[in-house]
């Protein structure tokens, strides 16, 4: 395979909700480019970019993947996102080494919830982004209607390029209204098509929409639009130029009309991608220089080798797969390259392209393209590659915090190390997840962004390296705090035959607004408590609250004030100001009205608008606080703040009454008092496992 110029080539990532189409659209990219034998099919498990297991049995992409056609003497690479909100991370990543986002909307369903997110995420980088109105031919299919939830949920720059030939079942073509040109598709995947007259039922629609188009154009550029003004129109050539010029500039969005699964529209969609999407070279990389200000970084093959990563792959046979974004320069195979994020030489052994998990060996990598190398030794995600005098970095991608945390254990006693080991690469692979032990519970504990994701990463573990564990009902990360202020007394005294042990404080306890976690003041005069054993009593009170108090939850958002004890010449020493600090807590806990936290998080649902009134019941009854109502099309988005411990099996209940076309987003938002009949069951409940992990180790 040949090495391309940056001119000849377009990163695109397709984005877009799931079940919009988008793998079986790469899909029929490959196919017509000729990349590809047979035209897979996400049913059958045989596209190219879902080629994980777990991605053909759930039939779903859970993981950014790689492919290129070649089309027209020039390279597309295409990145294939998931759609499913608990795997966002991929989508931030590929937008970050993309020049261009492809955006597939459903004709039916028109824009949801992470179509809206991935056009933010555009929208935040600045990429330009071309519109696929996917899946024509189903029921109920519309682009007006498409369109309309686009102006309202997007852009009002939306705008099409294309007008399809027949509706739902009868979609078989599309007018292209900046050539003037009908094409009728074959519908048996083939993808051939035939060249026609524009259909006489559509030629008024078509001059108003290319008349649309026209004045788009020219309001989007000063010159066009005084050479509109002068001669009522724009000539083809002048329209081609001002679109490109458009959405290069974020101005205007082309909107085209395809079926991948019967491979209609495709070929115009590839012929649009390279006139108005632009090449690296039209869209530099932005780097930062030593003093952290922005800078451009053109795609330059002559410079010295720059190289940004922006995923790994955990491969058990392979080891990492590292793949990268050349920015400046040229990698080529067999070299040794600087890893500037870790300060350490890496060996570059064959270069290669992935299309999907298929590999091949290419001698060099030039700048502006995609590619990836196997078993590098300390290179990770966002790591630079790049040389030493190149004070040049790149801003690293923003990775999701977890959201929910489950307890695994291993089914077979030795495994605990090795879910360490394998633990450790899949987080290298999917930096969005965290695996961690409990101090508390001494639990080992798996959090990701949602129940799917979770699921996902356990079926991994088990896959690729052979390690089966159980996943336990996910812990919640309770906090105990006071409600009032008190004073306390502490005093540990215990006599030996030698030395005995003496300590004596008096403390204040007094609560602190909500997040401000612990403080402790030393307000002691004339030495009552020596200097030295004060950090004693700090340690002592801090050993207790971590400890709880109620349901041996760590307490929060409270004050502790010494200010008086006593000590004895000899007896007194840390241990026993540590244990008087200890008994200080426990008896101002008994009159300071301790009480419970639990984690309140934001939530967003968003379904169809039949559904809005018995979801908003549901969260009313999981101690939801409904905070507003929006509606977009035929879809409603229902902003709640919602306890987490509501919120655990909210995912299955919103598939089944919603026949699985609801979908939600949730984030932390603060700690708030749980009411006292629910903390009388925690405290149940901490009591009952306290008990259980006695017997167990007795």
């Amino acid at each position: 395979m040949k090495a391309y110029d940056a001119a000849s080539i377009r990163n695109v990532a397709l984005v877009g909700h799931t079940s919009s189409g988008k793998t079986q659209l790469a899909s029929a990219v490959l196919s017509d480019a000729g990349m590809i034998n047979r035209f897979g099919r996400v049913d059958e498990g045989t596209t190219v970019t879902d080629c994980d297991e777990e991605e053909i049995a759930r039939k779903h992409t859970l993981s950014a993947s790689l492919a290129f056609a070649e089309w027209n003497r020039h390279k597309i690479n295409l990145i294939d996102t998931p759609g499913i909100g608990n795997f966002v991370a991929d989508v931030n990543a590929a937008l970050r080494v993309a020049d261009a986002a492809l955006v597939i909307v459903d004709g039916v369903s028109g824009v949801m919830v992470q179509t809206e997110k991935a056009w933010a995420a555009a929208e935040e980088l600045g990429l330009p982004r071309l519109v696929v109105v996917n899946r024509l031919d189903r029921e109920r299919a519309s682009l007006e209607r498409s369109l309309q939830s686009l102006r309202e949920a997007c852009s009002r720059a939306v705008i099409p390029i294309q007008l399809p030939i027949g509706e739902e079942k009868s979609f078989r073509g599309i007018v292209d209204l900046i050539a003037k040109k009908a094409f009728v598709f074959q519908t048996d995947e083939s993808g051939k098509f035939t060249e026609t007259a524009i259909p006489a039922d559509m030629a008024g629609r078509v001059d108003q929409a290319r008349e649309a188009l026209i004045e788009m154009v020219a309001e989007a550029d000063e010159k066009l639009m005084e050479r509109f003004f002068e001669a009522g129109t724009l000539t083809d050539q002048e329209l081609v130029t001002g679109l490109r010029g458009a959405v290069i500039g974020g101005k205007l969005f082309p909107l085209v009309c395809t079926s991948a699964l019967l491979n209609v529209g495709i070929q115009p969609l590839l012929d649009a991608v390279l006139a108005y999407l632009p090449s690296p070279v039209d869209r530099p990389f932005k780097g930062l220089d030593k003093a952290g200000a922005e800078v451009v970084c053109a795609a330059d093959e002559k410079k010295a080798p720059a190289a940004f990563v922006w995923k790994t792959i955990a491969d058990p046979f392979a080891g990492r797969i590292t793949m990268f974004r050349v920015v400046s320069g040229a990698l080529k195979s067999d070299s040794t390259i600087l890893n500037k994020t870790r300060d350490s030489q890496e060996r570059l052994g064959h270069l290669i392209v992935l299309q999907g998990k298929t590999q091949t060996t290419v001698p060099e990598i030039k700048a502006g393209d995609l590619g990836a190398v196997a078993k590098l030794k300390d290179t990770l995600t966002n790591d630079v590659l790049g040389d030493k005098a190149d004070r040049t970095t790149f801003p690293a991608i923003t990775f999701p915090e977890p959201v929910l945390a489950y307890a695994i254990e291993p089914k077979t006693r030795g495994d605990e190390d090795k879910i360490s080991t394998s633990m450790h690469r899949l987080e290298e692979e999917d930096p969005s997840i965290h695996y961690s032990r409990d101090p508390q519970t001494k639990e080992l504990l798996l959090s990701g962004q949602g129940q799917l994701h979770i699921e996902v990463t356990v079926a991994k573990l088990k896959r690729r390296f052979g390690v089966d564990v159980n996943l336990k009902p996910p812990r919640i990360a309770y906090r105990e705090t006071i409600k009032a202020s008190t004073e306390a007394h502490g005093r540990h005294k215990k006599q030996t035959g030698g030395h005995g042990q003496f300590g004596d404080c008096k403390i204040k306890v007094e609560p602190l607004p909500r997040g401000s976690d612990f403080e402790f003041v030393d307000d002691i005069f004339g030495g009552a408590i020596p200097r030295q054993f004060v950090p004693a009593v700090e340690k002592g009170v801090q050993d207790a609250r971590t400890r709880g108090y109620l349901a041996g939850y760590p307490m929060v958002d409270f004050r502790v004030t010494v200010f008086d004890g006593s000590y004895h010449d000899v007896d007194s020493n840390e241990l026993s100001f540590k244990l008087a600090g200890s008994l200080a807590f426990k008896d101002a806990m008994t009159r300071a009205k301790p009480t419970i936290l639990e984690p309140i998080m934001n939530v967003e649902v968003y379904a169809p608008s039949d559904f809005a009134g018995d979801l908003m019941g549901d969260l009313n009854g999981r101690r939801g606080r409904i905070a507003g109502m929006d509606t977009r099309g035929t879809t409603t988005i229902i902003k709640a703040q919602v306890p987490m411990s509501e919120m655990l099996t909210y995912e299955q209940h919103l598939t089944s009454a919603t026949g699985g076309r609801g979908s939600y987003h949730m984030e932390y938002s603060h700690y708030d008092e749980v009411p006292a009949h629910q903390q009388t069951k925690i405290i149940a409940a901490a009591k009952a496992e306290r008990a259980g992990v006695e017997v167990e180790e007795a």
